[in-house]
């Protein structure tokens, strides 16, 4: 009887064992990338595309890291940031790029809100009443959109995961959308 317990104890620890490995193999899987790449550091920099068909389009919308990101090609360099505009969520990659005080912004088509590409500043025209003649000039809010690091090897466009240590006014409609799944950016 003693011989029949240690068995059934022997058969139930050997069955365990090919559970916790089962399951830790489907784990590997999803972190890897199904196209028969090799698995990356979470920080590592994402490839979005290639260099001349981001030329091509201006502009493309992507997932890095399961955040939506938007990366655009503007008079030589490339952009990226959150996709959805700090102010309310509005879709950037349907805005119009303008220069502002000489630097390259994009403007939200919900609530025509004025991003910097190159450093994510909210921008708004102020007066200073103090002056004889005021004259609107453009003032920055500070950050509220976060950017993203994109770089270019040998024709490969990546962008860089952000770094969410720091928190930006954008995050809060990156989250909402990354949780609602929603990636077709209508209002």
């Amino acid at each position: 009887m003693l011989e029949i317990i240690i068995l059934s104890l022997h058969f139930f620890v050997c069955f365990l064992i090919s559970v916790v490995i089962w399951c830790g193999s489907k784990d590997m899987d999803l972190h890897s990338s199904g196209k028969g790449t090799v698995e990356t550091e979470p920080d590592a920099p994402v490839y979005v595309g290639k260099e001349d068909d981001i030329k091509k389009s201006q502009r493309i919308t992507t997932k890095v890291n399961d955040r939506e990101v938007v990366v655009f090609y503007h008079e030589g360099k490339f952009y990226a940031m959150d996709a959805r505009c700090y102010h309310a969520g509005g879709p950037l990659h349907l805005g119009e790029i303008e220069d502002l005080n000489g630097q390259p912004c994009i403007i939200c088509p919900w609530h025509k809100y004025k991003i910097t590409l190159e450093t994510g500043e909210g921008l708004y025209q102020a007066i200073n009443p103090m002056e004889p003649s005021p004259t609107p000039r453009w003032q920055s809010k500070g950050v509220k959109q976060r950017i993203h690091k994109v770089t270019v090897d040998n024709g490969n466009v990546y962008v860089s995961p952000p770094d969410l240590s720091v928190s930006f006014d954008s995050d809060y409609y990156a989250d909402k959308y990354n949780n609602n799944g929603d990636f077709t950016m209508e209002k």
